[in-house]
């Protein structure tokens, strides 16, 4: 195999094999193919693109670059979800738990943040001692007796996406329908899982900029993943504002807790995770409705089972085991703290939502090269949702920041993101469409 003749035959628009794709693949998980051919082959498919039968390749080869996991031992359904990034976006922190009350197993593999979007695992190490990668043993441990356990890929799943994920998040080929497939179809599959939900995003926060865009991706997510077994659905969802009302990986941490405290109900978010936790439980035949699925996974979060479980799996993952009693002991505060302040009376209308996951990488609470360090701290909190009354030199946001300049600068971002109508306007719909 020789690496800049299978770039070469992508760059002309040629069609790869099978074969071409399993040995750059395999020369990617081993070394032997360098960062810099890595980049030109992502480069290549971004602006080629793949054939449903090379994504499938391509998926099934960094699948199999390491460890696919089995679950026959465990006795519940095989469940888990996926989001395709957004801002706020902290869905997963709550439905696992969730659909783990549930009677399901999810044993959820999840990145870092990509981009202007946030990483589950970047939020997760807010909490000291929590452990993104577990072995194998402690992994299988967690997910038979907590029934969820939110990881990162080891080095023995998928390692090939793993090297692949992070040279795209530094070449600008993040938004490529086929690299994206591949990348979160391998994760999945290595997983064992039975049964996927997908939250597949657009508009201004997302890889997506359109409905369209996003029901492409859907639609090649889901006949992947439904062709190599994985009984498999997504929800096209809108991201043209924040998805919960804070970004930022110590501030999605608490409000997770708000959450699954029942401090969020009617919200957008509210929304989506019930919306999702009732598509798992159909798909795993627990329930024979959506109403009966959203039902019952309603009384996990009432009853405080939810919230137990989100501890449990901290607990068993490393974590402090009072964290959910005292977040505030473990979760470090930013040392500034500010309003960004409406510069005019009206309704909210609109949002540069990519901009505002931009603020939180300015701020240090993402990444501009695959080494940076996070500051968990900082972030945005307090947002208002769109159609929101405000009046002049109300907060419509709260800037959390490590420096004085920096907390300026940003609140000067956050506000310029926001249009300001002096006419009322509707919130769109969360959810838009079903693909599966």
């Amino acid at each position: 195999m020789i690496p800049q003749e299978i770039i070469r035959r992508k760059r002309d628009g040629q069609v790869l094999t099978a074969d071409d794709i399993s040995a750059f693949i395999s020369g990617l998980s081993t070394g032997k193919i360098s960062e810099g051919q890595a980049a030109a082959f992502a480069m290549a498919v971004f602006f080629r693109g793949m054939s449903r039968d090379e994504t499938v390749a391509l998926t099934l080869a960094m699948r199999d670059s390491g460890d696919v996991l089995s679950w026959a031992d465990i006795g519940k359904p095989i469940a888990d979800k996926h989001s395709t990034g957004g801002v706020g976006d902290n869905v997963s922190l709550m439905l696992a738990p969730i659909v783990a009350a549930c009677g399901l197993a999810v044993p959820m593999i999840s990145g870092r943040g990509l981009g202007h979007t946030g990483g589950t695992l970047d939020k997760l190490e807010s909490i000291p001692g929590y452990d993104v990668m577990p072995d194998e043993a402690q992994f299988r441990r967690t997910v038979s007796s907590v029934g969820c356990a939110i990881i990162g890929q080891t080095g023995d799943l998928a390692p090939a996406d793993k090297r692949l994920y992070a040279i795209r998040d530094v070449t600008a080929t993040v938004d490529s329908v086929p690299l994206i497939t591949a990348s979160i179809l391998s994760k999945k599959l290595a997983a064992g899982l039975e049964t996927l939900v997908l939250d597949v995003k657009f508009g201004s926060g997302a890889f997506m900029q359109s409905s369209d865009e996003a029901e492409q991706l859907a639609r090649s997510l889901v006949d992947v993943a439904n062709g190599a077994g994985v009984k498999t659905s997504a929800h096209i969802t809108d991201m043209n504002e924040p998805l919960a009302d804070t970004a930022g990986n110590a501030l999605e941490i608490i409000h997770c807790l708000d959450f699954l405290a029942g401090k969020k109900a009617g919200t957008r978010i509210d929304t989506l995770v019930f919306a999702f936790a009732a598509e798992m439980l159909v798909q795993s035949a627990v329930v024979s409705s959506l109403a009966e699925g959203e039902q019952q996974a309603r009384q996990a979060l009432n009853s405080g089972q939810a919230l137990e479980r989100f501890g449990q799996m901290i607990f068993a993952l490393g974590g402090p085991a009072d964290f959910v009693e005292r977040p505030n002991t473990y979760l470090i505060q930013a040392p500034y703290i500010v309003p960004v302040l409406a510069n005019e009376a009206g309704w909210l209308s609109s949002c540069q939502t990519r901009d505002l996951g931009m603020v939180v990488v300015e701020l240090g609470g993402g990444r501009r090269h695959p080494g940076d360090a996070i500051d968990h701290r900082v972030g945005v909190s307090a947002i208002l949702p769109l159609g929101t009354r405000v009046e002049k030199d109300q907060p419509i946001a709260m800037v959390h920041a490590s420096t004085q300049e920096d907390a300026r600068r940003a609140g000067a971002t956050v506000l310029g993101a926001y249009a300001i109508s002096q006419e009322p306007v509707s919130a769109m719909p969360i959810i838009s469409g079903r693909v599966g």
